[in-house]
Order: structure tokens, then C-alpha cells, then sequence
């Protein structure tokens, strides 16, 4: 029977770390098991606390989150009403499930500095440095380096991103799911912001985002360890999202697996 290896390639949603806008930053409310205690009172008319194993109950947490927070997949419909040039744009729970589970495609682009574009001529090229020829279905991780920025405001403004050549590049030829280990699939806000202030062009927001509107896709933000796949090609990658109804992303936690 052969072995298989597995490597978790998503974040913790952790409350309270800067690495997301203020307006975004989890909370979490942790109900430890012996305020779990008190509430199972409430469910168990008549109980007291020491018929309790230990004296203690259930623990719980809350959360306030978005959809975006930690490792998640965005839909078509976070970047546009309308996809595939004008009908109506795949929300998370539409997605299809084949989309997220096929042969996984790594491309490092950690040469790249912070802010820089990855052109479909960059994406090219690596897929030539690795040996791969894309087929429809393929999913494609992207690696630049910024997930060990992970925890820090600078997180925000780390890495390479993708611009809209390139994206278009990757769903023209049938790829649907692809991913990034930094904050956004494009170039960090802060960069694209600076570039519409410098040339007043608005083509420059959101670039990669938009080309949804083109081609559909769905892309996976702030993923992690993509150095332990050990491999460009030849694994498995993994990526239902949690089924939220009419949402425009849903939390995931991707695996690629890689026959030992």
C-alpha cells in the first residue's frame, strides 16, 4: 500500500493579530470548561457542578470574523456581480467540488520583491523551469515568501502578486482554483493604491481580481508552507471551502498530498 504524505497549507484563525486591516481582525471568545460548567447547568435543570467530570463542562468559543479572515477561498462573486462575460458570478456555496480537489501546481516566485507584478510572462517561464504544461483543472499555488511575515502589520505589504495578464493566462487554459501565500492574490493594496495615485489609471485596482469577470475562477489567500511540498508538480492538492449561503468566500483548509 503506498504511503502518502500530507502538509497542511492554511493559517490558524487567531483573534487579534495585525495582520489584517483593523476593521478585519478576528475576536474570539473563549469559554474554558469551567464557565462550560455553568452553562451545561442551564441545559441540565438540577445539576451541580461537582457531578460534573472534575467539575467541569463543555468549552465553546465565538467568534466575530469575516469570510476572509484566515486561509479561505474567494468566489467569483467577491470580484464582480457577473463572470464568464456576463452571467451571473458563482457565490461560495455554487462552487463546484471538482474544482477543488485536482493536481497541484507550485510556482515560487520568492526572487520577486514586495509589490512587484508577476506577469504571465513570469508564469511562463517558470512553468518552463519546472518542466510543467498546464491542463484544465490543475491547481496553482503561487509562493512568494510573505507568509513568514505572518502575525506583523507588515504582512499587509509583503510580497509579489499577480496582475491580470497573468491570471487570465492561467484561467484561459482551464484553470479554475489557484492560490497564494500572502494577504491578496494581487499586489499588495498599498502598492496598487500608490500606482493609481501616480498615473490615474484605474486599471491598476484590483487587477487580478477583476479578470474574474472574464474568465470565473476562485482563488486561496494567505496560505501557508508551501516550501514543505518538496515538489513543483506531481501532489495533490485539497480545498473544500465551508458552505456559507450566498457569501463571497468561505474558510478553508487546503492540504496538498504527495505519494511518499
Amino acid at each position: 500500500m503506498s504511503m502518502k504524505r500530507f502538509v497542511d497549507l492554511s493559517i490558524s484563525i487567531e483573534g487579534g493579530l495585525p495582520s489584517d486591516p483593523p476593521i478585519m481582525i478576528p475576536k474570539i471568545d473563549y469559554i474554558d470548561h469551567a464557565v462550560g460548567a455553568l452553562s451545561m447547568q442551564e441545559f441540565f435543570p438540577g445539576v451541580k457542578k461537582e457531578q460534573l467530570p472534575g467539575g467541569m463542562g463543555w468549552s465553546i468559543e465565538f467568534l466575530s470574523l469575516t469570510t476572509h479572515s484566515g486561509t479561505h477561498l474567494d468566489a467569483p462573486y467577491h470580484y464582480h456581480p457577473t463572470m464568464d462575460r456576463g452571467i451571473r458570478a458563482l457565490t461560495i456555496d455554487e462552487i463546484p467540488l471538482e474544482w477543488c480537489y485536482g493536481d497541484g501546481v507550485l510556482l515560487d516566485f520568492r526572487h520577486k520583491g514586495d509589490g512587484e507584478r508577476i506577469t504571465a510572462k513570469d508564469v511562463e517561464a517558470e512553468l518552463k523551469r519546472i518542466g510543467h504544461t498546464l491542463k484544465p483543472f490543475d491547481i496553482v499555488l503561487v509562493q512568494t515568501g510573505a507568509e513568514h511575515a505572518w502575525g506583523t502589520t507588515e504582512y499587509l505589504v509583503k510580497g509579489a502578486g499577480m496582475d491580470r495578464e497573468s491570471t487570465l493566462y492561467l484561467t484561459e487554459r482551464g484553470i479554475r482554483v489557484v492560490g497564494i501565500d500572502a494577504w491578496s492574490w494581487d499586489r499588495p493594496l498599498p502598492y496598487l493604491a500608490r500606482e493609481f495615485m501616480e498615473i490615474g489609471d484605474p486599471k491598476v485596482i484590483w487587477e487580478a481580481h477583476f479578470a474574474g469577470i472574464e474568465v470565473g475562477y476562485c482563488h486561496m489567500e494567505k496560505m501557508a508552507n508551501l516550501s514543505a511540498i518538496g515538489r513543483p508538480h506531481g501532489f495533490t492538492v485539497c480545498c473544500f471551502p465551508v458552505k456559507i449561503k450566498r457569501a463571497s468566500a468561505g474558510w478553508t483548509r487546503p492540504v496538498a498530498i504527495i505519494e511518499a
